[in-house]
């Protein structure tokens, strides 16, 4: 694999010969670029922020790894991280979910072995204080990745633990009196494995379960002790000042999801009694129908994976936009969510997504320009918590194998201040779109429209809290027709999901609005209201209020 550093440097010699060939010829190619950068903005309905202090918020997922290296070595950093917060700030995010921060043998850090401090290529434990202070001081909330499943092999409780059972002699049985970290994992005897999750210990009679590889053997969750390791370790990360934390895995728990909650209750139950308005966001990778019941355990929330990823509803919409039903059939599906969030826990908000860390990016999955944007503004204009893994505001390609997802951050197609290398095995990667610099100098970008959708939402606490309903009276079923209300604000949403112009009328009397308070259109066309008329460009969503 060719570093990202030295594929920089051939990109800026050729970028070099082509700015001086670029006078020779008639510069087509280059055109429409340069005029889509100089068009003048028409959009006048900037409102101001509207920034509430709770647990609704817009959170920017960051592989430290790939974000931003501080200190010249090829791997991002905590100091890196803050570095970036303005950027992240501006953004319009208020919230970060920085992936696992803690010692670790391996570069994505899901396997841990200690609980309680930093991986070294990371930084110190001063440093992530540091980071906790200015984040804090921009009042944007930090959660860390939490991962209570499994350790690393490396881990010391393992580690013991095996030494332990290495050591018996032939038919002795363990007990976990003579060894306490013995019964920290899901160990058995040979004649009782059942499945390939099972990994054997050395060359003796005894297994592990390991339920993502050999690598990362299972804890044992249901064991009190290790329920106090657990809590000890919370308790560390509270008290350093984190706002929360995302739960790895959690379906892998136990045996079952009944089992899975309770063990959720008793988590969620110590972290509030030690910080009462900490947030919990669970991964429970299946359909919400299977993931909302755990919201009964009293977490806040828990990924939607029926929207995001490439087979969730969002691209499917996206992908369906000359199906007659498109906008109703989103609507509905939304409906749904709302409704099973409520039923499961009242209290609860749905934690929505497009990609993350285990998934394919958007550039790679939508292509196009105008779909990715559209993709993200169905996301962004969801009720619940919103979550935006780092570089997709510019699309960053990435597809295959999990090292391609979490690719260098590409801040500058000419300063390489910054850049790390990448995970070692990842794929060389040529990105399609452009870079932060080159994408925030251009009006019509995929990173400046995600920045409007976002202060959108910061403008519009409607957006994330309201309480949805249909506005049956839009028959055009292209047309995504609904209110949000929240605290007795109304917004009316119209969202034309088709690839056509759309006159959409919504009666004032009824819906109580005087006009346009916003919009977000992919192609940059103004969205216009006469009388009760509003005309949607394709791929346009407005807010009226």
């Amino acid at each position: 694999m060719k570093h990202w550093k030295e594929i920089a440097k051939r990109f800026l010699a050729c970028s070099m010969v082509l700015v001086l060939l670029s006078g020779c010829g008639k510069g087509s190619t280059n055109t429409k670029k340069q005029e889509d950068t100089d068009t003048k903005s028409t959009y006048k309905y900037e409102q101001e922020l509207a920034m509430i202090d709770d647990n609704t918020r817009n959170y920017y997922e960051i592989f430290v790894y790939s974000f931003y290296d501080s200190d010249g070595d090829g791997i991002g950093d905590l100091n890196g991280v803050a570095k970036k917060l303005d950027y992240i700030q501006d953004m319009g995010f208020n919230g970060i979910w920085l992936m696992p921060i803690m010692p670790s043998p391996t570069y994505h850090k899901y396997d841990t072995t200690e609980y309680c401090n930093i991986d070294e290529q990371y930084g110190t434990l001063d440093d992530f204080k540091k980071l906790l202070e200015e984040c804090h001081k921009r009042d944007i909330h930090v959660i860390i990745d939490f991962m209570m499943n499994h350790t690393s092999t490396q881990h010391p409780w393992f580690q013991s633990a095996t030494q332990y059972l290495e050591g018996l002699k032939k038919n002795e049985k363990p007990s976990k009196k003579d060894c306490p970290y013995y019964a920290y994992y899901n160990f058995i005897p040979k004649d009782e494995v059942t499945s390939e999750t099972y990994y054997q210990v050395g060359s003796t009679d005894w297994y592990y379960e390991g339920q993502f590889w050999e690598g990362m053997p299972d804890l044992n969750l249901k064991n009190r002790t290790v329920q106090k390791e657990l809590e000890k370790a919370a308790k560390f990360w509270l008290d350093l000042g984190v706002d929360g934390f995302r739960l790895d895995g959690v379906k892998f728990f136990t045996n079952g999801d009944e089992s899975n909650i309770k063990i959720l209750k008793w988590f969620n139950d110590y972290v509030k009694s030690q910080k009462e308005d900490a947030y919990i966001v669970s991964e429970v990778w299946d359909n919400y129908n299977v993931a909302a019941e755990y919201l009964k355990s009293g977490i806040d929330s828990t990924f939607d994976f029926s929207f995001g990823q490439s087979t969730g509803v969002i691209v499917s919409m996206v992908r369906q936009s000359q199906t007659k039903d498109v906008g109703q059939s989103f609507a509905n599906a939304m409906l749904n969510i709302q409704d099973l969030t409520k039923e499961a826990n009242p209290k609860a908000t749905v934690a929505e997504f497009l990609t993350n860390h285990d998934t394919g990016r958007m550039a790679n999955i939508l292509v196009s320009d105008e779909k990715i944007k559209m993709a993200y503004a169905l996301e962004l204009f969801m009720s619940g918590n919103a979550f935006v893994y780092y570089g997709e505001e510019i699309a960053l390609t990435g597809a295959g194998k999990d090292e391609n997802f979490r690719s260098p951050m590409y801040w500058s197609a000419t300063d390489q201040t910054g850049m790390t290398d990448g995970p070692a095995d990842m794929d060389e990667i040529e990105n399609r779109f452009p870079s932060v610099e080159e994408q925030q100098a251009d009006e019509n970008s995929i990173l400046n429209f995600i920045k409007r959708c976002l202060r959108l939402r910061n403008e519009n606490p409607e957006i994330a809290r309201g309480e949805m309903a249909l506005i049956p009276e839009v028959k055009d079923e292209a047309i995504c027709a609904i209110t949000k209300e929240y605290k007795d604000s109304k917004l009316v949403m119209l969202y034309n999901m088709s690839t056509e112009e759309k006159k959409v009328t919504v009666s004032k009397d009824t819906y109580k609005y005087q006009g346009i308070r916003g919009y977000a259109s992919t192609d940059g066309s103004e969205v216009t209201l006469s009388d009760e008329t509003v005309t949607l460009p394709p791929y346009s969503v407005v807010i009226l209020k």
